[in-house]
This record gives structure tokens, C-alpha cells and sequence, in this order.
């Protein structure tokens, strides 16, 4: 079993929704990074999802885009994040970790090699934001083969047949985007994701987790009251480490968040 089934079916099992949290690895610095990391597991994230910092981040808003800047300008490279993902792996055996990324960072390494390097380290998936289900299929066959899960984003504006091609390609989860756009925290979310989500199960896809836009409690019950199997909060997260908060500081909203997912009246995925 894998650590995103295993994850589904122990929220699941406590009748909550999945909450994940992510950030971009090694901002502001390796260290902070890493303890950032911890916070976001202490405080009862299901599921991490990273970045690897990219000079040109096309689906992240301005919050991300910087935190790539600042990770950048450290000197933070691919390597470096394979090894904060190894030793998030060793400190933390059973949370399933996601990587986002971009294609120039895959293809710089190789998809194949790439794929490789992910899963030696205790990587779960791999998300390549810019990369179209119609060019997916070598991704999605080197992450197969790694062991690896190939995450996909699907919108409300996904036509039917993309979602099949999606579902057929992925696994761990589906990425679903609450808005259209590049990622933000926003103060309101509007969503009418009834019908993708209905596809998306029809089509037998990975369950969806909902992100763009999710930073308050009551942007992961409307998630979940959707119909999503989960939420995943970024840029309220980066945006805390952007202004220099402390590791609690992480853990505490991370707590409230996922506290959002419990005693919820919502049907599972």
C-alpha cells in the first residue's frame, strides 16, 4: 500500500478530510527549510507537497515566485533538495511527500534519472505543473517505473476527455485548482466543482485535493463540503516563512487548517 492510499484511508477511517501543507525547499535557507518542514508535520499535515525552487515558476502567484527567488539567490539547487527530502524521510517515515516542479528542472537531470533520484530519497510523487496530460506520458511512464506516483491538475474548465486521459495517466492524487490563475491565498473562494468531481470518479482518477487560493479553516470546509477528499495550503504557509516567522509559528496554523477536516459531514472520495 501506498503512503497516499494508506493516508486516504486513515482519514477516511477517522471521518476527516485530508489536509496538506507545502513550501518551497530551502527558503529562506536549508536549515530553516527543514525545520519548516517539521512544523508543517507537527501540526498534523497528512501530506506535504514541495517545491523545488525554479527561476520561472509559471503556475505560482507572486508569494511562491518569490520564495523561489530567495531560495535561488541562497544557492539552494536541485541536489540540495534531494538531500532535505531525505532527511524529511528519515525523520518522518509515514507522511507521503509530493514534489512540484517544472520541466526544465526534470529535463536538466533527465526524466528518467530524475524519477530515480526522487524515489531513492523517500519521495512519494512528482507534480509537473507546466507539462500537458497530452505530453505526459513519458513522465508518467518514468515515475511508474521509479515507483512513483505522477500527479495531475485538472480545473472546472478541463473538458471530459482531458479528465480521462488524466485518470489514466495518475495516481496518489488529483490536483484540482480551486480558481483559475496561479496559486494565491485568497480572502474568498467560489466554487463550483460538483461536475469535475463527478467526472473525475467516473473516470476512476486518484482522489481530488483542492489547492489555489486555500488559507483559512473555512476555505478547507468549503473544499470538502465540494466534494474534494482534501486541501493543500501553500502561500498562506510561504507567506508566513516570507516574513519571518518562527517554526510554531507554521505548526499553529498548520494546526488550525487540518483541524477544519475533523467531524465534517462530507462523503469521502
Amino acid at each position: 500500500m501506498t503512503r497516499y492510499r494508506a493516508m486516504f484511508e486513515r482519514c477516511a477511517q477517522r471521518e476527516e478530510g485530508v489536509f496538506g501543507g507545502f513550501l518551497v525547499l530551502g527558503d529562506p535557507g536549508l536549515e530553516a527549510s527543514a525545520a519548516y518542514l517539521d512544523a508543517i508535520v507537527e501540526g498534523g499535515a497528512d501530506m506535504v507537497e514541495v517545491g523545488i525552487p525554479f527561476s520561472d515558476p509559471i503556475a505560482d502567484g507572486p508569494v511562491i515566485q518569490a520564495a523561489a527567488g530567495r531560495a535561488l539567490r541562497a544557492g539552494v539547487r536541485t541536489g540540495d533538495c534531494l538531500n532535505l527530502i531525505a532527511g524529511f524521510r528519515a525523520r518522518h517515515p509515514d507522511v507521503p511527500l509530493g514534489v512540484l516542479t517544472y520541466a526544465n528542472i526534470v529535463a536538466a537531470r533527465g526524466i528518467t534519472t530524475f524519477a530515480s533520484e526522487l524515489a531513492a530519497v523517500g519521495t512519494d510523487s512528482l507534480l509537473v505543473a507546466d507539462v500537458p496530460s497530452l505530453e505526459a506520458t513519458p513522465f508518467a511512464a518514468a515515475a511508474s517505473s521509479a515507483g512513483l506516483d505522477l500527479v495531475m491538475i485538472a480545473a472546472t474548465n478541463t473538458p471530459r476527455r482531458v479528465l480521462t486521459r488524466i485518470a489514466n495517466l495518475s495516481s496518489g492524487y488529483t490536483y484540482c485548482v480551486a480558481r483559475a490563475g496561479v496559486t494565491g491565498a485568497d480572502e474568498h473562494l467560489s466554487l463550483n466543482h460538483g461536475a469535475l468531481f463527478a467526472s473525475l470518479k467516473a473516470a476512476n482518477a486518484p482522489p481530488p485535493v483542492l489547492g489555489f487560493g486555500i488559507s483559512r479553516p473555512e476555505h478547507v470546509r468549503e473544499a470538502l463540503d465540494a466534494g474534494a477528499a482534501g486541501a493543500i495550503a501553500g502561500s498562506a504557509i510561504v507567506r508566513l516563512i516570507e516574513a519571518g516567522a518562527a517554526p510554531d509559528a507554521v505548526q499553529h496554523m498548520v494546526e488550525t487548517l487540518k483541524f477544519a477536516t475533523r467531524m465534517l459531514a462530507h462523503q469521502p472520495y
